[in-house]
């Protein structure tokens, strides 16, 4: 009994922040829709996935002078149905399905649609980040493009499949089959050359192997049925490759659209140019549409800035911060805190594919002589690989942050300016202990 007081205690203090709310749990065949049981003799309504269907449920939310909209979803299947009703003036929100069942007080016998309308009645969701519409076409074209290196990448892997079942050990000889040298020698295989010493000379003078280690690679046993696999392999490479400049040109295309300054950026660090990048000039592209060059920055190359713009859009006004950038990108160290005990300060499990770009960016700061790069290192001390990863990807983050909303330029000051940083903080800590031991640090003229 007096649990039921005070869940009606804690009931009568919630007040409805959205009293024109919905909620709508979106299905692969069908839609279940609730509005307030005030707006229709029918609250909850079934509704078909089909256009016209969409139609109907947009239409009787209208009549039921619904504003704001909470579905909850998997897969793609809220796409049509989320852009359809923003085209109409709703406020819609994608809301997270751990979200809604972190929140306790569910009963069995209530649909999914009513809860999540319920919920989002007083204001207990929040909806999912999701960028501008123009925005949202270069991350389709940028997720496309990923698709497509995929594909192309496991063809090469069938391509080196049909080599090694011809015992043709073309691999061990040189480092890619599918660079300059590997191409001309499993083309000649395909046009029907079978001499190794002739297969061998297509080599290009920067190899390192002899011709007659790459000849001694080359003899197989030439099996038609590891041949006609080969071919088709190539075959699907090539076609990898033709879609591959198709999805190029269309992004270069959305971001010329989203271009907002004129110029070129200055001149930066000499870099070689990443292997599967566009063949167009990104640099510039990414430099007119977000004000300031990301690729500045120690890691960033064109491919991940590109990752990073496509997912987020060079407007960052919808994160308060960049910690709460950094938090959405699941970059930030956890708050499991129990008594004023930090329990755990693991980062949440997030599939971000800006934040797996950054990772990776992070961990090519391995071999690099600037700041970022000490620091990375300096983490690796302290802590395992992937925490430092972890650390120095969320820096990153931080950076591009700071660039795209006080469009200032990253100025790197090297490894040596961090070292000394590190230095001084360390001897400013030890004053600190030797001044509570009431001791002194004294310098020695002549430093170890």
């Amino acid at each position: 009994m007096a649990q039921r007081k005070r869940a009606a205690t804690g009931a009568a203090t919630l007040s409805l922040t959205h009293p024109n709310a919905a909620g709508i749990d979106i299905g692969s065949a069908s839609h279940f829709c609730a509005v307030p049981p005030d707006r229709d003799e029918q609250p909850v309504r079934e509704f078909g996935s089909f256009t016209a269907d969409l139609q109907r449920l947009v239409d009787w939310l209208d009549a039921c002078n619904i504003d704001t909209v909470a579905m909850e979803s998997t897969g793609v299947y809220w796409i049509p149905l989320y852009e359809l009703l923003e085209s109409r003036g709703f406020t819609v929100l994608l809301v997270n399905a751990r979200h809604v069942k972190n929140v306790s007080g569910r009963k069995s016998d209530v649909l999914d649609c009513q809860w999540l309308q319920q919920l989002m009645s007083f204001g207990l969701l929040h909806g999912a980040f999701r960028p501008g519409d123009q925005i949202c076409v270069l991350r389709s074209l940028t997720r496309q493009r990923a698709m497509i290196l995929r594909s192309q990448g496991r063809f090469v892997q069938h391509m080196q499949k049909a080599l090694t079942q011809m015992n043709i050990q073309l691999a061990n000889t040189i480092s890619d089959i599918v660079g300059e040298t590997g191409q001309k020698i499993v083309r000649a295989i395909l046009a029907g050359e079978r001499d190794g010493l002739a297969l061998a000379r297509l080599k290009n003078s920067r190899i390192h192997a002899s011709t007659e280690d790459i000849a001694k690679s080359l003899q197989g046993n030439w099996r038609s049925e590891h041949l006609f696999a080969l071919k088709q392999a190539v075959d699907a490479f090539d076609f990898c490759g033709k879609q591959l400049l198709e999805c190029d040109g269309q992004i270069e295309a959305q971001l010329q659209v989203l271009r907002s300054c004129q110029g070129e950026p200055a001149k930066g660090k000499k870099r070689g140019r990443a292997r599967n990048a566009p063949k167009f000039d990104l640099r510039t592209q990414l430099f007119q549409m977000c004000g300031v060059d990301l690729t500045r920055i120690d890691g960033i190359d064109v491919t991940t800035a590109l990752v990073v713009v496509s997912e987020v859009g060079s407007d960052m006004s919808r994160f308060a911060s960049d910690k709460h950038f950094a938090s959405w990108l699941g970059l930030c160290p956890g708050t499991k805190i129990t008594g004023g005990k930090v329990m755990s300060g693991k980062t949440k499990r997030c599939a971000n594919r800006a934040a797996q770009a950054l990772r990776l960016a992070a961990a090519a700061l391995r071999s690099s002589k600037s700041a970022l790069g000490a620091y990375y290192r300096r983490m690796c001390a302290r802590m395992d690989r992937a925490k430092a990863v972890t650390a120095a990807a969320h820096k990153l983050a931080r950076l591009i942050y700071a660039m795209l909303t006080k469009g200032e330029e990253y100025t790197d000051r090297g490894q040596d300016y961090f070292e000394e940083r590190y230095r001084q903080r360390v001897l400013h800590n030890l004053a600190q202990r030797a001044k509570t031991m009431g001791m002194q640090l004294v310098a020695t003229e002549n430093p170890v």
